[in-house]
């Protein structure tokens, strides 16, 4: 995978966005430098957070105050830190609301090093009863400012140190589940993170896109195929950047079992994208959209469709290529 072809020039272009690490990392870390490949013209704001969360808390603060970043991305620590840094458009990457209890349960006692390089030169740093309580403490005040308006909090299913999706839920309603694991690597920030990046870009500059909605039968999962079922997320990802995404999952009125069936093929497939974006429906016709992307138009009123009709498989769209050379033409239009 080579990062720089999914490079997004204009997105959050000449605005910032602030990175907060997580624990035992820094700003120079792997993400850091993927986003500053993919978004070239952003400010990325990436300081090496200090090991005392009180000091932490209130030099992220005066970060905040000082820099007005236009995004907070926070990934575990950092994303706990980041919840509480209200008022800031903020995605909270598999949050640590509860680091001490986190830290105690993986034996993250005693002399610890960092894993990636801190500017200070400083190499570890001592774990001791002492520093949990004041992580205990600092995290104690989480959610009492919380703002719905401003945070997306997104969680890696095979995320296996922790898992505080309960209890965000129970403040946040943005919470997404993604195929992944705690830390982040290239391809969970391409396909978890950066939709979401875009998606609050999209907001905060006011812009409209066209829409697209996908039929699943025989357009998303179409075929047995590795390489065919492959071609149908990466080409989902690479409209989202021009296009408003919908996913329409069409049944009879008695298939709602086989409905859910395609919904966690959506979730394990399309991730972030689908998310609250999936109309289960016998009706075709009665979905708004500028484009239809169905490989069977003759059923549940596809033909009565009031958008562009592509039918997915018929000449000129006979697969995913074909489909994609026509959007590249159109430029989101």
């Amino acid at each position: 995978m080579e990062l720089y072809e999914y490079a997004r020039p204009a997105l959050f272009a000449s605005k910032k966005i602030l990175f907060v690490h997580g624990f035992a990392s820094s700003g120079q870390n792997g993400t850091v430098k993927t986003m500053r490949l993919i978004m070239p013209q952003a400010s990325i704001i990436a300081p090496d957070v200090p090991v005392d969360p009180h000091e932490a808390i209130g030099f992220l603060r005066e970060t905040v105050a000082s820099e007005q970043p236009d995004l907070i991305v926070g990934t575990s620590m950092g994303a706990m830190y980041a919840e509480m840094l209200t008022g800031v458009d903020r995605i909270l990457v598999n949050p640590a609301f509860e680091l001490a209890d986190t830290i105690r349960k993986n034996n993250g006692l005693g002399r610890q090093e960092f894993h990636n390089p801190r500017l200070d030169g400083q190499k570890d740093f001592l774990v001791n009863k002492a520093l949990l309580e004041a992580f205990r403490d600092v995290s104690s005040h989480c959610f009492e400012a919380a703002d719905d308006e401003h945070v997306w909090a997104l969680f890696g299913t095979r995320d296996t140190l922790v898992n505080t999706y309960p209890l965000t839920r129970q403040h946040y309603s943005r919470c997404i589940h993604f195929v992944g694991e705690h830390y982040l690597n290239d391809s969970t920030f391409l396909h978890a993170v950066l939709p979401v990046i875009q998606e609050i870009d999209d907001r905060q500059n006011s812009r409209s896109k066209p829409s697209v909605v996908f039929t699943f039968d025989d357009v998303l999962r179409f075929s047995h195929n590795t390489e065919e079922v492959a071609a149908a997320p990466r080409s989902v990802h690479a409209l989202a950047e021009l296009y408003d995404l919908h996913f329409l999952i069409t049944s009879e009125y008695d298939g709602w079992e086989e409905a859910l069936q395609k919904k966690a093929w959506l979730d394990e497939h399309i991730g972030v994208p689908a998310w609250n974006r999936v109309t289960l429906t016998s009706r075709k016709d009665i979905v708004l959209g500028d484009y239809l992307i169905d490989a069977h138009p003759d059923r549940f009123g596809g033909e009565d469709f009031m958008g562009t009709l592509i039918h997915f498989g018929a000449d000129g769209f006979k697969d995913w290529p074909e489909v994609m050379t026509y959007f590249s033409r159109l430029g989101g239009q």
